[in-house]
């Protein structure tokens, strides 16, 4: 099915380049004329927004986006898995960045050791017990929209985080970022997806949250954790762990 905007480009542009020369020559009508202009150029604008529409509607985007968490959700309930993900850099993992849930109830990964391999069942640790589900994740396929690496400045990550949200993404108008030795503090302004109190949320983070995350750690080029995060008067902060 041809792009809407295109159909309409091109039926102005016929249109009015029909309807112009008669009304000059016919009919004689410096204003019918002018209208017929007019649509000739309307046509073209109609064009031109066809090349910059999406070719994946963003309802599509979000059916995918809610049945790839869904399942996830419906993983991590089954195992009855409630421990916090820690978000890799693509360093620290085989292909793209990669979210750790621990394996043991109570567990808290505090250190990963060593490259993950893309499994779902990982070690990440020397011990028995340091076992985890490796799942990937939005913020993780997000970073393939950056053209490098960011840097690990606040200013760096900063403006990748936004470029993501706020550019490619639009879901979301600013975002701010403060840092420290061991903690990222984000804040996005008018996100477009909200926190729910979910099982996927409450282990992953939302969709924004898993961004900062991925971001952050593929800067820092060390493990994150999604330490806290809250929502209100329309703006998420969320508060990021780095871990060695």
């Amino acid at each position: 099915m041809d792009n809407p905007y295109r159909l309409l480009g091109v039926s102005l542009c016929a249109a009015g380049a029909i309807f112009a020369p008669v009304s000059y020559f016919v009919i004689g009508s410096v204003a019918m004329t002018a209208l017929g202009i007019s649509a000739v150029m309307l046509g073209f604008t109609c064009i031109a927004l066809a090349s910059a529409r999406a070719p994946v509607s963003s309802e599509a985007c979000e059916l995918m986006l809610q049945t790839g968490m869904q399942n996830t959700a419906a993983l991590l309930e089954e195992l009855e898995l409630t421990g916090k993900a820690v978000y890799l850099p693509s360093t620290m993992a085989d292909g793209p960045g990669r979210a750790l849930v621990p394996l043991s109830d109570g567990q808290a990964i505090l250190r990963v050791r060593g490259k993950v391999p893309a499994r779902l069942i990982v070690r990440y640790g020397l011990g028995p017990e340091e076992m985890a589900v490796s799942v990937t994740t939005p913020g993780a396929m997000t970073i393939q929209l950056l053209d490098t690496r960011p840097g690990p400045t606040p200013a760096d990550i900063e403006a990748a985080t936004g470029y993501i949200l706020t550019g490619a993404l639009d879901i979301a108008t600013s975002v701010g970022v403060r840092m420290t030795d061991s903690t990222v503090e984000v804040e996005v302004d008018g996100p477009r997806l909200g926190y729910e109190d979910a099982w996927y949320y409450r282990c992953l983070g939302s969709p924004i949250a898993s961004i900062a995350a991925a971001v952050s750690s593929e800067a820092l080029g060390h493990p994150v954790r999604i330490k806290e995060e809250s929502q209100d008067r329309g703006r998420s902060r969320i508060t990021l762990e780095v871990l060695e």
